[in-house]
């Protein structure tokens, strides 16, 4: 009885632990479906008040990330603190697409146009430009801040050029004018460090050429390795602006201006072709798509827009007009509901046409990439030059080394001749020096005047030896 009262109580606090447990979970994953955007005022000081806090945790225990947010109608700087699911929501971007902008990854120089968001990371600037708003993660970092200083003027001077609607300028969408502002900032970024890097090679190498010195050529590889390091990071970014200009269609896919007028329309013709609507609804939504395609022809007489969308609102706009004079003489509710099939049967036939269109029209887009692959690209042109340059300078070292050391060669060559001649030398005082019975040595016959004689032939011979070695060398080319 005992026992089974103990394992009754075992099993309930193995309930209860559990129960906690999931408890605990649920907490948690509210806690993450909870999330929200926490606007931080900007702090007082200089910058215009940019400047960041620390990365914080927020509930729960999730990581929050400090983001700069730039309003397209060109309001003061907001610092939020948001999580990845936040910016998810709010962007409509997939983890993997924030996993390029992780401060902690390392990521090449990427330019992604997805359905809501472009996805920049570009040398220091990681940003997430939307068709209302710039997101930017990095804004803590010293070099971000004259960035930051530059896109908040041009997001003013765009939204003051939207509110005047001068219809002789052309204003460029909102995403451009922020695209724009990044790919200046990383290509003029670039282009400072390859000239402040070649003003410092160029009297480098000539020290180098001038005088080899263990302190020069310690100069100069410091100076290769940052070349390296430049033409490398270079060479990704014109990549990826030549992989952009390569594909249309996903220069297609950063018109995100275009792309949310064109879903409004579309929602509101699909809300104004529903058989189930009223007649009061009817007028109301006619009288809507009429605006709306008014707006969104004012756009287009402003930018350039892709020719899908230009057919499509030319096809809603005729589907409209008639929709509408249907409704206006259409005597009873058959008569309406045969309408709106034939009007929701003409744009849904007009926008899949569209759609599978091949001819994407992106020159506006086309021309501003243009421009900077051209100005990368002649960033690049300075950094092979110079890269060329480093190159010949160490031929030209090795040449002068490969010199000194073909005479060394030559001298140690002429050095162990002279000592093969001076050895045969020594080699005939060797044998003189040996106690024999010749002539020679008797006093009686020979004398210093013998003596001398055989002196002089063996240096004389030795040195003869010696010349004949040389004259050989010189005939077989071995010495210069």
């Amino acid at each position: 009885m005992k026992n089974g009262i103990k394992c009754q109580l075992d099993m309930n606090s193995g309930i209860n632990s559990v129960e906690q447990n999931i408890v605990d979970i649920k907490g948690m994953m509210r806690a993450l479906d909870d999330e929200k955007d926490v606007v931080l005022p900007p702090p007082s000081g200089s910058g215009g008040g940019i400047r960041q806090q620390s990365i914080k945790k927020g509930v729960g225990g999730v990581v929050v990330r400090v983001w700069l947010l730039l309003d397209g109608s060109g309001e003061t700087p907001q610092v939020i603190e948001a999580g990845k699911h936040a910016i998810m929501r709010r962007t409509g971007l997939p983890a993997r697409d924030l996993r390029i902008l992780d401060p902690l990854l390392s990521y090449p120089s990427t330019v992604l146009g997805r359905e809501r968001a472009i996805v920049i990371n570009l040398e220091h600037i990681k940003a997430i430009i939307t068709a209302h708003e710039v997101l930017l993660l990095n804004s803590m970092d010293p070099s971000v801040t004259p960035f930051v200083h530059e896109l908040h003027s041009r997001i003013l001077r765009h939204h003051q050029q939207q509110e005047e609607e001068d219809d002789g300028m052309k204003i460029l969408p909102f995403e451009f004018v922020a695209l724009e502002a990044c790919l200046e900032a990383a290509c003029g970024v670039l282009d400072n460090e390859a000239k402040t890097l070649e003003k410092e090679a160029q009297p480098a190498l000539d020290k180098l050429t001038s005088k080899i010195s263990t302190l020069n050529l310690e100069r100069v590889r410091q100076i290769k390795s940052r070349l390296v390091a430049i033409t490398g990071r270079v060479q990704k970014v014109r990549d990826e602006l030549e992989h952009l200009l390569d594909d249309d269609e996903d220069m297609a896919e950063m018109y995100l201006t275009h792309k949310l007028l064109l879903q409004q329309h579309l929602e509101q013709t699909s809300y104004a072709s529903s058989p189930s609507i009223k007649d009061d609804d009817d007028e109301v939504n006619i009288t809507d798509n009429h605006q709306l395609l008014h707006r969104l022809h004012h756009h287009h007489h402003h930018q350039r827009i892709p020719p899908e969308i230009s057919l499509l609102l030319e096809a809603e706009e005729g589907a409209t007009t008639s929709s509408y004079e249907d409704h206006q003489n259409a005597a009873d509710i058959n008569s309406r509901e045969e309408s709106s099939s034939h009007h929701g049967t003409r744009a849904s036939t007009t926008y899949s046409s569209a759609v599978t269109s091949k001819q994407l029209d992106v020159v506006e887009l086309e021309m501003l990439l243009e421009a900077y692959f051209v100005q990368i690209d002649g960033t690049l042109n300075n950094l092979s030059t110079l890269r060329e340059y480093v190159d010949d300078t160490e031929d030209y070292i090795n040449i002068m080394l490969d010199d000194k050391q073909n005479h060394l060669l030559q001298m140690g060559v002429m050095l162990t001749t002279a000592t093969l001649a001076v050895s045969a030398f020594i080699v005939v005082m060797g044998i003189l020096g040996i106690n024999i019975h010749i002539e020679l040595f008797d006093p009686k016959v020979s004398g210093m005047r013998e003596f001398l004689w055989t002196i002089c032939g063996c240096t004389a011979g030795t040195i003869f030896l010696y010349v004949v070695a040389i004259a050989w060398y010189k005939h077989k080319r071995l010495l210069e």
